[in-house]
């Protein structure tokens, strides 16, 4: 199927389509910009200058993408925003561009951001998350693969989110939330994401392990380094995923919610 244009879209000479594209009616796709195959665009929408979306994903209508940052340091430098594989990317999402020098805002592929999601500048967003709606991610947050945020959710700046874990409605995220895990309002650290790691096809006794590990950690009464230091010390096989949890948090610059 070639590609369709409302005659009230705004398309840039510029801009590169790539097969079965759609762009709806008063959309604007500025300069520079690359969209692939399959990839529908509904109406009213704009697609910043710069922006590469690739294929396969279905934006529906008021969307944003690929604006300046909403940042007081932006000083009008060409950063840019990439948009990965069939993702679903629902009415009023806002995804701005990076700052600064080589400032980049990076989605992955296979996502679902419900309506009044934000990802603001400099983030590294995954793959397969889902964002419910009104989900707030402010800039250079790092959330990595299978995520699953509860609406009106909100991640401070500089913030990382482990993989597989699942962030409830309404929790304030000011720290760095480790995989695997439940993080909800108070406390934060609310266990470990069984239901979701099931789903995802872990083993009963990964899980069992890894709950374990958290357990030792964060209910020991030690500091993060000692706990972990104790943990190492009296077990000779780690699996790898327990490996990549100790990891985390060793290599936390904000700290870990726990």
């Amino acid at each position: 199927m070639a590609t369709i244009i409302h005659p009230t879209a705004i398309v840039s000479p510029s801009a590169q389509l790539g097969e079965n594209v759609s762009i709806g009616a008063f959309s604007i796709v500025e300069d520079n910009v690359i969209i692939g195959d399959n990839t529908e665009i509904s109406y009213h929408t704009l697609i910043g200058k710069r922006t590469v979306i690739g294929s396969g994903n279905k934006i529906y209508s008021k969307v944003v993408i690929g604006t300046d940052p909403q940042d007081l340091k932006y000083k009008g430098e060409e950063t840019r925003t990439t948009i990965g594989n069939n993702n679903l990317i629902r009415e009023f999402v806002s995804i701005n561009n990076g700052t600064g020098e080589q400032g980049h805002t990076i989605v992955g592929d296979n996502n679902c951001l419900l309506a009044y999601t934000h990802i603001a500048h400099d983030n590294h967003f995954g793959n397969r998350n889902v964002m419910s709606n009104l989900v707030q991610l402010a800039g250079h947050v790092t959330v990595e693969d299978g995520i699953t945020f509860g609406g009106l959710a909100a991640i401070h700046q500089f913030c990382r989110v482990g993989k597989f874990s699942m962030i409830g409605a309404g929790a304030i995220v000011t720290k760095d939330a480790p995989p695997f895990s439940l993080i909800d309002r108070e406390p934060a650290w609310h266990g470990v994401n069984k239901v979701g790691l099931m789903r995802r096809g872990f083993a009963s006794e990964l899980i069992k392990e890894i709950s374990d590990f958290y357990i030792a950690i964060f209910r020991s009464g030690m500091n993060n380094t000692a706990a972990i230091n104790n943990y190492i010390a009296s077990h000779t096989n780690i699996a790898p995923d327990i490996q990549y949890a100790i990891d985390f948090i060793r290599t936390s610059e904000r700290g870990v919610l726990r």
